[in-house]
């Protein structure tokens, strides 16, 4: 059996080691991209189980990406769970409205990652 397979989607490196040694650890196969337009493309060759992306990129945000990535037939069913900094009252539900799946707060808990996962992969 193969490891489900995870796309990271952070420019930053710290958090992107992160969330990359809690999976792998845990025994699922990574792929990374620090911005949109590698995480489209990554999403469309990989076919990963699940995409943490960052709201906030440089070049390509993760809305705009994640609105590709949903947008294409091949990759529009894997779910999305968007990872931002920004956690204000009413931002679950704006990435919600927007067509993310779930979202994370920065800082990044661990526990909160492995449930998300857990969640979406079984």
């Amino acid at each position: 059996m193969s490891a489900k397979t995870i796309l990271i989607v952070d420019d930053n490196q710290k958090n992107l080691k992160l969330i990359r040694d809690i999976l792998q650890f845990k025994g699922f196969a990574t792929v990374e991209a620090a911005d949109g337009e590698t995480a489209v493309e990554l999403a469309k060759s990989n076919q990963p189980s699940l995409i943490l992306m960052d709201v906030q990129l440089p070049g390509m945000d993760g809305r705009t990406a994640m609105k590709a990535i949903k947008a294409n037939e091949r990759t529009r069913n894997i779910p999305v769970v968007a990872l931002t900094a920004l956690a204000m009252r009413g931002t679950r539900e704006e990435l919600l409205a927007d067509g993310f799946d779930d979202y994370i707060s920065k800082p990044i808990e661990i526990k909160e990652v492995l449930k998300l996962v857990q969640k979406f992969l079984g």
